[in-house]
């Protein structure tokens, strides 16, 4: 039976992720965004196709729903897995899956694996609405709300909740929501006001129940919202083995000066306190929250904008402690930096943060899964050395690159969904504006301005925009020129406009077939680091628009570790498109690199001053290199790879 048989509840809405009502206006959903063409249309199609299929049929091995089953049926079998969490790995895969459900191109696997779901989780909700697998059923180690540090009950909450109301928004189908507002208003009664003053170990519900409300309208999940970010800090948590600032549970959140600890849950934390700041107007809250981000975005966020430094605790690390090669970076972080900061732009308008957000989605988050969309990375760092073994969350050991899933299996569902709602972070409407926030080939209406946005951003910085239909008064089309594009052009219909870095504004009445062209101009720049960063001290790195570059050992004939960028390295760089190998239109950067003669054999040689002018007059040997983006990295076979090369 399909799923248009199955589903009862309200009409669906189409819209998004997050919809809320801001000053920039509300975003548009899947509804009004249809990505047509172009890298983010790929990536949805190879989730359709790959990720998604493949996703469901390695919970289905993990027994990821013989966990719901058991309880639902009273059965004594044990629970399947390691996790307390493993719920939520069937959560975010429906959120996903309701949008390929919506779009009407599910499998009928995947559409089985919908109708399966949604049946075992209404049956195994408790009477009182508790819902988590790990700790009901004969054979629960803890009895519920026993273990708020580690259990992450309230976590499940969140994950199901989000999967909850993106059904209702694009199926109609509230059988998830009537579960998760049980569990929720249960929730509500323990923890409420005048209830127990206790919090999560693991942030995430916070962003959920702001979002809850924003669905149904009821204050109380705002409310719970708000009691869980105020309340943390106050050290209710009593961490095994961990500090507090490990959980964000050390200093209340609006006296933390840094984004600290577990690198996930610092991110859910403050979209959810973003999410509470613009419910609930408070602007002191919101300017907190924004100064973390830009203190995050100077300080402690890679080249690639992945966050997470140490591989211990999975945590962010100090200011500067970015190192290339032990980077964490974990893919669900990424995600969380991209959920965070679409909230910020969305509450402040600000250009620069969603510049950020796009350079997560097209480095940090991108590399995490391969071009065939059935293996991961868990971390994500920088640097592979030739004698490196990719290891990745609790795991012991691990194949030499991605692998198809893990023992802690949080990112790939995390990919699945976060894919699946790429169009939900396109544009935003108001009144009288269309945004465009983020580039893609796609189809937008937005009811005061329709139009049609032709590009293959990020490969080619041409953005074009053509008008469908406009309301007849003066309409703002904004367009934004990230901070990297210097000497972007704009024409409309032909009339040259000044395009600085931020926002292009074009205010005036619209007509069908109007045509509006931005010139981003992707030129090849190589960046260095802040000198306080010493893990990239006296080494470049070359980007090219958003995309971040990187040398693989098979595409040189030299070590990957002795490469040096000089002058004329970065003089003779030329981009080649190349189809062939990625099977995407994608632009290689290739050049003839300086070879650094042999290094010798000491570790920790005197110097002498000597080797700095030998250095300056040497005449090394030469290699033809090609950088690729960073993102396809470990596609091929195990090898080095390096962003940072050497400068001398």
């Amino acid at each position: 039976m399909g799923h248009s048989d199955q589903s009862r509840g309200s009409r669906p809405t189409g819209a998004p992720a997050v919809h809320a009502a801001t000053g920039v206006g509300r975003p548009l959903g899947a509804r009004d965004v249809e990505l047509r063409d172009g890298l983010l249309a790929r990536w949805q199609e190879r989730n359709h196709a790959a990720t998604l299929p493949h996703a469901v049929r390695e919970m289905e091995r993990a027994g990821n729903l013989d966990n719901f089953r058991r309880v639902a049926d009273g059965a004594t079998t044990p629970y399947r897995g390691r996790y307390p969490f493993l719920d939520t790995d069937v959560y975010k895969t429906l959120e996903g899956l309701v949008y390929e459900l919506a779009r009407g191109r599910a499998d009928a696997a995947t559409e089985e694996f919908w109708t399966r779901s949604v049946e075992l989780i209404e049956r195994a909700q408790a009477p009182d609405g508790y819902l988590s697998t790990r700790f009901q059923g004969a054979d629960a180690v803890k009895s519920p709300w026993e273990d708020l540090e580690w259990g992450h009950e309230l976590y499940n909450l969140g994950h199901l909740v989000q999967a909850a109301v993106a059904a209702a928004r694009q199926l109609g189908d509230d059988r998830l929501l009537a579960v998760a507002r049980r569990f929720a208003d249960l929730v509500v009664k323990r923890f409420g006001d005048g209830g127990e003053q206790r919090y999560c170990g693991h942030p995430e519900v916070e962003m959920a129940l702001v979002e809850l409300y924003r669905e149904t309208g009821e204050r109380t999940y705002l409310r719970q919202a708000e009691l869980f970010v105020e309340r943390r800090g106050s050290g209710a948590l009593r961490p095994r083995l961990l500090p507090p600032s490990y959980f964000q549970d050390d200093v209340p959140l609006r006296a933390l000066d840094s984004v600290t600890g577990h690198a996930v849950r610092m991110v859910y934390l403050a979209a959810g306190a973003t999410d509470v700041a613009v419910e609930t107007g408070d602007a002191e809250l919101l300017a907190h929250v924004e100064a973390l981000w830009d203190d995050m975005v100077a300080t402690k966020l890679y080249l690639t904008g992945g966050l997470g430094s140490r591989h211990s605790d999975e945590a962010i690390g100090d200011r500067y402690e970015l190192p290339a090669e032990r980077a964490y970076a974990e893919t669900c972080a990424a995600i969380g930096t991209m959920q965070w900061g679409w909230r910020l732009f969305l509450a402040t308008g600000r250009a620069d943060v969603l510049d950020v957000v796009e350079q997560v989605q097209f480095n940090a988050f991108a590399v995490g899964t391969s071009l065939d969309g059935r293996a991961f990375f868990y971390d994500n760092p920088l640097q592979r050395r030739p004698d490196h073994d990719q290891r990745s969350g609790a795991e012991t050991g691990g194949e030499l690159l991605r692998r198809g899933w893990f023992g802690c299996p949080c990112c790939p569902p995390n990919i699945v969904r976060w894919v699946s709602q790429l169009q939900d972070h396109v544009a935003v409407a108001a009144e009288d504006t269309l945004t465009l926030a983020l580039y893609a080939d796609a189809r937008v209406r937005s009811g005061v301005l329709d139009v049609t946005v032709r590009t293959e951003y990020p490969w080619d910085g041409r953005v074009t925009v053509e008008v469908d239909a406009a309301a007849d008064r003066p309409v703002t089309l904004s367009l934004r020129v990230p901070r990297w594009a210097d000497g972007a052009q704009a024409r409309v219909d032909g009339r040259n406009v000044a395009a600085e870095p931020g926002w292009l504004r074009l205010t005036r009445v619209w007509s069908p077939g109007d045509r509006v062209v931005l010139e981003l101009p992707l030129r090849v720049r190589a960046v260095r680091s802040h000198p306080r960063l010493d893990a990239a001290r006296g080494a470049l790195a070359l980007l090219r628009g958003p995309l971040v570059y990187c040398v693989e050992q098979q595409d040189t004939a030299a070590e990957v570790d002795d490469l040096v960028l000089d002058a004329a390295g970065l003089k003779a760089v030329r981009v080649t498109a190349d189809q062939e190998t990625w099977g995407l239109p994608v632009r290689t950067l290739d050049t003839e690199l300086a070879v650094a003669p042999p290094a010798g054999d000491e570790l920790y040689p005197e110097f002498t001053g000597a080797e700095a002018g030998a250095a300056a007059g040497a005449a090394p040997g030469r290699a033809d290199v090609r950088l690729i983006p960073y993102f396809l990295w470990g596609n091929r076979r195990a090898g080095a790879m390096r962003v940072w090369l050497r400068h001398f």
